[in-house]
């Protein structure tokens, strides 16, 4: 099949590959991605390469059959596949960052369950974004492949899920801890494979929800970044009165918390929880956080003598600017976790050793509300986004009014961000959609209502 430019922009998104499966990502895409990463990538050993891909699988149904297809593409080529079955996101990066491998990583995260798709990373779970290969992937793929002339590559199997779990617990010691009720609600992804070989502490009283790996999502979405699909944990939580309870979205990559009253932890706290606790075990070293996390963040940062230094929305970018700082940490308003000590990806479940860890430290009658209290310093809006005909020309709008109505310091490091000493606004525009997206924070819930709406006002212009 041939594959236009059009049709694969698509699919080929700035960090990753993704569509509905069959209609849009299918076979066929797959085997082609496949033959096109060995080429891009300089895999086989003829061209400087390791001449291995490790591939791994979420629990969607379609992933075996994909998987099947990349690694025939593979070993067309010339290079060899190392299939490691079922695996988180991070546990692929670990399997990447480990064996310094280029690896696959077949999942589409937190999209229902017709969707699929491919995440790639370059050996030592460097990221392939569109600034970083996808592009030229994507290109080739368009203009077709010229048939490799040597021999085939070969397929292999080799198990790593125990390896990780060993791995990330010898970055977090949780021997010590107080014994803690922990509800963990995997939402029928991939936490619930990893979390009962990683979390075996006798510490740990782990209360599952929603184990069974199930890419159909039978419960709900596994997308904890959406309030609705916390309900069930916040229940269980109060239910069994536990002190802390835990989501992970479908590939767990990312971590979401609540506390003991079923309030959720909003992740820049959990950014400035882990910084600080890596700051103590290195001092000096530099904090990585996104330009719509909490001004929080950059005060806990230099009040534990590190260097908050301010980034871009996205993981390629984060990855990038941490390796660029020797980054110790880094932390997303959507729940992912950057750790140099994981190669600078993000890692769900290291993260959430983070906070099991810190809390467990405490105090019998300190409960992770208290603990967390320190860092929640300012109230935010959370991203809204607003459907426009023109992001660009919206944000001109926005832009505009700003300078007639306030002296605020304005940066384009993302969209458009706009500040005082009080609150400020962050409009930037979807890589996908379009859609403006709008995040804001201030030192009142007042200032925030206020100026929430009148900005909203400014971008919704045009429904009027």
């Amino acid at each position: 099949m041939n594959w236009t430019i059009e049709e694969l922009n698509l699919l080929f998104k700035a960090y990753d590959v993704r569509g509905i499966y069959p209609e849009q990502i299918n076979e066929d895409l797959v085997y082609q991605t496949g033959r096109a990463f060995v080429e891009v990538l300089n895999i086989r050993s003829e061209a400087g390469g390791p001449n291995k891909v490790l591939i791994a699988h979420d629990m969607r149904p379609s992933g075996p059959s994909l998987v099947s297809a990349f690694a025939r593409g593979v070993c067309d080529q010339g290079a060899e596949a190392i299939l490691i079955g079922l695996a988180s996101t991070d546990g692929l990066y670990f399997a990447s960052g480990k064996l310094h491998l280029p690896g696959a990583m077949f999942t589409a995260s937190h999209n229902p369950a017709q969707y699929n798709g491919i995440k790639l990373a370059r050996p030592g779970a460097a990221p392939v974004g569109k600034a970083t290969g996808l592009r030229e992937i994507k290109e080739l793929v368009a203009e077709g492949i010229k048939d490799f002339q040597g021999p085939k590559g070969q397929t292999s199997e080799q198990e790593m899920v125990y390896e990780y779990a060993d791995f990330l617990n010898s970055l977090v010691d949780l021997s010590q801890i107080r014994k803690l009720k922990v509800v963990i609600d995997a939402g029928n992804g991939m936490g619930g494979y990893t979390a009962p070989k990683v979390l075996q502490h006798k510490n740990l009283e782990i209360e599952s929800m929603y184990f069974e790996l199930d890419g159909n999502f039978p419960n709900h979405e596994a997308n904890p970044i959406e309030p609705k699909n916390l309900v069930d944990l916040q229940k269980r939580v109060q239910e069994v009165k536990a002190d802390l309870g835990i989501a992970f979205d479908g590939d767990a990559d990312r971590a979401f918390f609540v506390d003991e009253n079923a309030e959720l932890i909003t992740p820049s706290a959990v950014t400035a929880l882990i910084a600080e606790r890596e700051l103590k075990r290195e001092p000096n070293s530099a904090i990585i956080y996104n330009l719509i996390t909490s001004r929080a963040v950059a005060e806990v940062v230099k009040e534990n003598g590190g260097t908050p230094v301010r980034t871009r929305v996205g993981h390629s970018f984060i990855k990038q600017v941490m390796k660029e700082h020797n980054a110790i940490f880094g932390g997303e308003h959507s729940g992912h976790f950057y750790f140099r000590d994981f190669w600078f990806a993000d890692s769900g479940m290291l993260a959430a050793l983070h906070v099991l860890a810190a809390l467990g430290e405490q105090d019998q009658e300190v409960t992770i509300s208290k603990m967390m209290k320190r860092y929640n310093r300012y109230f935010a809006s959370g991203e809204i986004n607003t459907k426009v005909a023109s992001p660009q020309q919206t944000s001109e709008r926005v832009k505009d009014f700003f300078a007639s109505n306030f002296e605020a310091q304005i940066d384009d490091l993302d969209g458009l961000t706009f500040s005082t000493d009080d609150w400020w606004v962050n409009v930037r525009a979807s890589n996908t959609e379009p859609l403006l997206r709008f995040n804001a924070e201030a030192k009142t819930q007042e200032l925030l209502f206020e100026i929430r709406d009148r900005v909203l006002a400014v971008i919704r212009e045009d429904e009027k």
